[in-house]
């Protein structure tokens, strides 16, 4: 009979929870709008990796991730509020923050992903360029929106390099002109520019790669940007996606190979092959670096911060100064022990 009673009394408890769980029903997940920088590649791994594994679902979150254009396009679709957070080079975010003092919506950047820019000049060695200097007087392609050519007066200061000729070309057409020979060199995103030269033809050991972050040019790369509405409207959310995020980050550069199922769950007609080195390349050059573990992963120096602000206004000869301590806050960071997400080296 006891044994009866307590099954009983076990029967009605657990009728009694579901009855209470039926009256309160689970809280609806927030909905974010999330804006890329760029395509469905293997980079956009690290945050449909998350998605996939509804990281951002289990923090209470509905995350929709859209492909983008480029930064420019990405810190402007925040700024408008047609997205909540996006992901976009501090670069362009800077300039729009100086250039648009009266804004009344100006994103801030809340995580740095990229702590170097993944900008680079690229080009064959059989033209005979070795070194920075050698770039004084040749042509040099890229999109006018390019970062690594909004921010090549930086580095040409950094590397004395003199007067360049600039060719303009839509982003598709600019690795196919350095293989004709129709420009002596192209700048882009190390991880974007030189997988696309190989499917042209060119073979990595006939290119030369001069990374900005190798030649003294110490610019942050893409950051996690945010609406300062959402900031100010729903702090939690934006704390709640950045432990997400870390968490999926983490799983991203351990197993970068599994990660990219999410972005061809996305896109079916990426090159998975393809797409993981382009994943790879880009942990190993702009996400594990050497300062991104001196400085830890999301952070930012300030010093380092207010130098590229300065270099930014210089260089993007923008309407007013840049001020560092408007585009950042790093006050959403997840703990020390959910950042460390790089490996051991």
């Amino acid at each position: 009979m006891h044994r009866r009673s307590l099954l009983q009394a076990a029967l009605l408890m657990t009728g009694a929870a579901r009855w209470a769980q039926a009256q309160s029903p689970a809280r609806t997940p927030t909905p974010l709008k999330f804006q890329l920088d760029w395509r469905f590649e293997g980079p956009a791994a690290f945050f449909l990796h998350p998605v996939a594994k509804g990281y951002f679902q289990a923090a209470g979150l509905d995350v929709s991730v859209d492909a983008g254009s480029g930064s420019g396009g990405a810190v402007q679709r925040v700024a408008s509020g047609s997205y909540d957070m996006g992901f976009a080079d501090l670069a362009a975010l800077m300039e729009f923050h100086a250039n648009n003092p009266d804004a009344p919506n100006k994103p801030v950047a809340v995580m740095m992903v990229y702590n170097n820019t993944p900008a680079s000049v690229m080009a064959l060695k059989k033209s005979g360029i070795a070194k920075p200097a050698d770039l004084t007087g040749r042509k040099l392609g890229a999109p006018v929106f390019d970062a690594g050519r909004r921010a090549f007066p930086i580095f040409a200061q950094a590397n004395h390099v003199g007067e360049v000729q600039w060719i303009t070309m839509d982003p598709p057409l600019r690795e196919t002109m350095l293989v004709r020979g129709d420009v002596d060199a192209i700048t882009g995103f190390t991880f974007t520019s030189l997988l696309n030269l190989e499917a042209r033809g060119a073979k990595p050991a006939d290119v030369l790669v001069l990374p900005y972050a190798d030649w003294g040019v110490k610019l942050y790369g893409n950051a996690i940007i945010a609406s300062p509405r959402l900031i100010a409207e729903n702090p939690a959310a934006v704390k709640a996606f950045l432990r997400a995020f870390a968490r999926g980050a983490k799983e991203v550069i351990a197993q970068p190979a599994a990660a990219i199922a999410a972005v061809k769950a996305r896109d079916g007609i990426v090159n998975v092959a393809l797409e993981t080195r382009r994943l790879q390349l880009a942990i190993d050059t702009v996400v594990n670096s050497p300062d991104a573990r001196a400085e830890g992963f999301g952070q930012v120096r300030p010093a380092r911060l207010s130098l590229m602000a300065s270099q930014v206004s210089d260089a993007y000869r923008t309407k007013t100064r840049v001020d560092p301590a408007a585009v950042w806050n790093g006050s959403f960071l997840p703990p020390a022990a959910e950042l460390d997400v790089l490996p051991r080296k």
